[in-house]
C-alpha cells in the first residue's frame, strides 16, 4: 500500500484510504504536460483574444467617456486608486483590471495620473485572491495551526504589497506629474502593429456596429479574462515539487527567494499564480512563511510584464509611461526595503498576521477592510 505525502492523512491498518481527500489536488500541486500543438492552439488562442480584447477595451472606453467623466469613479486619483483595488478584488486579478486602466487612458476617459493610481490599485487588490484560495485550502485541515498556515500567505502577500506600493506609487505619481518620464518612449514597429491589426483587429469591426459602444468595454475584459486563461495553459504548469527539491536551505535565503518571485511570475505572467504557489508549499512545511517576504516582493515587480506589454500593443506613449513609472519606483523602492531594512520588515508583518489571526472575528475584519478602504476612497 503506497503512503500518501499528506500529513493530515493517517493510515489505519484495515481501513480504505480516504481516495476522496488524496482527490483534492489543485492544479499547482500536480502539474500537467501538454503536447506541442496543443500549446500551440492554446497561444494563438490567447494571443488572438488578447489583441481583440485591448481593441474591444479602446473602442469601449471612448463610449465610457460620457458616464465616467466627472463621476464618483474617475474624479480624482483617490478614487480611480480605490476603484483599480476594489476591481481587482472582485475579479480576483490585477491584470485585467490594470489592462483597463491604460485602455481608459489611451480613450481620454480617465488622466494619466488617475490611470497610474488604478494600475497601482489593481496590484493592492491583486493578491487577494490568494487568501481566498488559503481560506478554501485550509478547510481540509483540522489542526488550527495548518488552517493559520496557508491563510497567513495571503495576509503576507497584501501586507508587503501595501508596504512597497503604497510609498512607492507616492514617489511615482510625483515623478510622473513633474514629467521625468516624458521624454520615456517605447513602441512598436509599424509591421508588427500592422500585423496584429490584420490578422486579429477583424473581430473588432464586427461587434463595433452590433452592440452599444460602451459596452465593447465589459465584453473586452472578459475576453481579456479568457485570454490569459489560454496563456496560463501555454506556459509552464509549475507545481510544488517543481519549486521544493531535496535541498530546500535555499528558501530560507533572502536574494535566491527574491529572484525566484522574479522568475515564476515571470514565467505564469500572473501574481496571483506565482504566489497562490506558496499556499501549500507553507502548509506542507516546505517553506517556512517567515522566509516567503522576498519570494512576494520579486513577484510584485515581474507582474508589470504583461501591462507593459498591453501599453506598447495599445500604441499609446502616457500609457507606457504609467507603466514604466509604477514598475521603475517599485523596484527601486523594492530593493531599498530588502537592503537596508529587511529584518525590521519581517518582523513587523510577520507580528501584523499573527494579530489577524488570533481570532476569526480579526480575519473577517481583515477581509472587510480590503473592500472597506476602497470604497472610501471611491467615495472621497
Amino acid at each position: 500500500m503506497t503512503v500518501p505525502d499528506d500529513p493530515s492523512i493517517t493510515v489505519v491498518p484495515g481501513r480504505e484510504l480516504p481516495t476522496e481527500r488524496l482527490a483534492i489536488r489543485s492544479d499547482l500541486e500536480r502539474p500537467t504536460d501538454r503536447p506541442w500543438w496543443e500549446r500551440t492552439a492554446f497561444g494563438v488562442a490567447g494571443l488572438f483574444l488578447f489583441v481583440t480584447a485591448l481593441g474591444l477595451m479602446k473602442e469601449g472606453a471612448a463610449g465610457l467617456i460620457p458616464a465616467l467623466e466627472g463621476s464618483i469613479f474617475t474624479d480624482n486619483p483617490w478614487s480611480t486608486l480605490g476603484l483599480g483595488w476594489l476591481g481587482s478584488c472582485l475579479v480576483l486579478s490585477g491584470s485585467p483590471v490594470a489592462a483597463s486602466a491604460l485602455t481608459l487612458l489611451d480613450g481620454g476617459a480617465i488622466t494619466r495620473t488617475e490611470a497610474f493610481t488604478m494600475l497601482t490599485g489593481s496590484r493592492l487588490g491583486a493578491s487577494f485572491v490568494v487568501v481566498v484560495v488559503g481560506v478554501v485550502y485550509a478547510v481540509r485541515n483540522k489542526g488550527q495551526g495548518q488552517r493559520r498556515a496557508p491563510i497567513s500567505i495571503g495576509i503576507l502577500a497584501l501586507l508587503m504589497t501595501a508596504t512597497i506600493y503604497v510609498p512607492g506609487a507616492l514617489v511615482g505619481y510625483l515623478l510622473l506629474r513633474r514629467g521625468t518620464f516624458d521624454g520615456f518612449d517605447l513602441g512598436t514597429s509599424p509591421g508588427l502593429t500592422s500585423a496584429t491589426d490584420a490578422a486579429f483587429g477583424w473581430s473588432v469591426d464586427l461587434l463595433v456596429d452590433v452592440v452599444p459602444t460602451w459596452t465593447l468595454f465589459p465584453i473586452g475584459v472578459a475576453v481579456l479574462m479568457v485570454g490569459f486563461n489560454c496563456f496560463d495553459r501555454v506556459l509552464p504548469q509549475l507545481g510544488a515539487d517543481d519549486f521544493e527539491r531535496r535541498e530546500i536551505n535555499w528558501t530560507s535565503r533572502l536574494w535566491p527567494m527574491f529572484l525566484a518571485g522574479c522568475l515564476v511570475t515571470t514565467l505564469t505572467l500572473s501574481v496571483s499564480v506565482s504566489l497562490t504557489l506558496l499556499v501549500p508549499l507553507v502548509a506542507k512545511g516546505h517553506v517556512r512563511r517567515s522566509n516567503t517576504l522576498p519570494y512576494i516582493a520579486g513577484a510584485n515587480i515581474t507582474t508589470l510584464i504583461d501591462t507593459l506589454v498591453a501599453a506598447i500593443l495599445i500604441g499609446n506613449q502616457d500609457a507606457v509611461r504609467v507603466v514604466v513609472a509604477v514598475t521603475s519606483v517599485v523596484t527601486v523602492f523594492t530593493l531599498l526595503v530588502l537592503v537596508l531594512a529587511y529584518p525590521l520588515l519581517r518582523r513587523t508583518l510577520l507580528a501584523v498576521a499573527r494579530w489577524v489571526l488570533v481570532s476569526n472575528v480579526r480575519l473577517a475584519g481583515f477581509a472587510a477592510g480590503l473592500f472597506a478602504v476602497p470604497v472610501v476612497l471611491i467615495a472621497v
